[in-house]
């Protein structure tokens, strides 16, 4: 039997009609033909800097590489030959490509492609976008490469193209806006980008703390979109130090669900009067000795949303107490 073009051994051998036809160009180095693919050597394989996954889990992988030291590569990998680089760039299963270096392998089967770059990054977002096994984030920095790549078209053919809807695409984008911790977490797998949309629009302090929340205490969909919007009518508690944000936070949703008993109708009234009469204090004594210049950007953001709301109730205030006699 005749050796291997890939062996690190040469012996002489005689010549036969494959030898003739044999590909000698330098494309062909490092690779043996097979009947749907080609065997090319590891090391002549290198990722695509374009490939929209950025993350590779480690225990995924050696799960991966287990089975293909049992079975091998049951699946070619694609690739693009670069002829100004002489390598072979990958245009989709960089996976495969990474577990069987873990496997130790020095060849593996691929299939290799004549592709355009459109081409070959609409492929490689495809792919893992069908196989949902790309975080959020990647996708929406895939998605803008694409949107580049292909002359910057308005968003709605990006989605058109790639086969997703145009609401699907900008939730995906909006990942982006989310703070680095929460972003960080996405990539991780600590929180989908599910749970972290009802965060969009809160205060950056707010957005972290919740995803905190949803990552300690394990959130259901319900509570997580419940909490947000409490927390829109609530943006004064982003002023808080972070050490006492999430104690509160889990005081607001403590009530979910479960009854507060409620006191005698004469004892509501009394104490009612004194709690307003004692936070209107609070916070006049408050904006008396607070100085203006010395808040940073976001604490001036939570304020001015914060007046404009308890404008609104004084006005009404003002309006309904306005009949009612002074006291003498």
């Amino acid at each position: 039997m005749s050796e291997s073009p890939l062996s690190p051994t040469t012996r002489r051998r005689r010549f036969t009609v494959d030898d003739l036809l044999a590909d000698t160009s330098p494309q062909a180095r490092g690779t043996r033909e097979l009947a749907e693919a080609r065997e090319i050597a590891l090391d002549r394989i290198e990722p695509d800097p374009d490939q929209p996954r950025r993350t590779f889990d480690l225990e995924r992988l050696e799960e991966l590489a287990a089975s293909i030291r049992q079975q091998g590569v049951l699946q070619p990998i694609a690739v693009r030959y670069d002829a100004t680089r002489d390598r072979y760039v990958i245009i989709h299963g960089e996976r495969r490509w990474r577990a069987a270096q873990l496997a130790g392998l020095a060849t593996i089967p691929a299939i290799v492609r004549q592709v355009s770059d459109e081409q070959r990054l609409i492929q490689q977002l495809m792919e893992n976008i069908l196989r949902e096994d790309l975080n959020a984030l990647d996708r929406a920095a895939a998605l803008r490469r694409l949107k580049q790549q292909l002359g910057d078209i308005p968003w709605e053919q990006v989605a058109e193209t790639v086969g997703i809807k145009r609401s699907r695409l900008f939730q995906l984008l909006a990942t982006e806006k989310l703070p680095e911790p929460v972003q960080e977490a996405i990539r991780a797998g600590r929180l989908s980008e599910k749970q972290t949309r009802p965060l969009q629009g809160l205060p950056e302090p707010l957005q972290i703390a919740v995803a905190q929340l949803i990552e300690q205490d394990g959130l259901p969909q319900a509570e997580i979109e419940r909490l947000a919007r409490t927390l829109r009518e609530r943006t004064d508690l982003a002023l808080l130090d972070p050490r006492e944000l999430l104690p509160q936070l889990r005081q607001l949703i403590r009530p979910i669900g479960s009854a507060t008993p409620r006191p005698a109708r004469s004892t509501r009234r009394s104490s009612r009067a004194v709690q307003l009469v004692t936070a209107l204090e609070r916070l006049r004594q408050l904006l008396e000795t607070t100085d203006p210049a010395t808040l940073d950007r976001v604490e001036r953001e939570v304020i001015t949303e914060a007046f404009r709301r308890l404008g609104s109730s004084l006005h009404r205030w003002r309006t309904a107490l306005g009949g009612a006699p002074e006291s003498s």
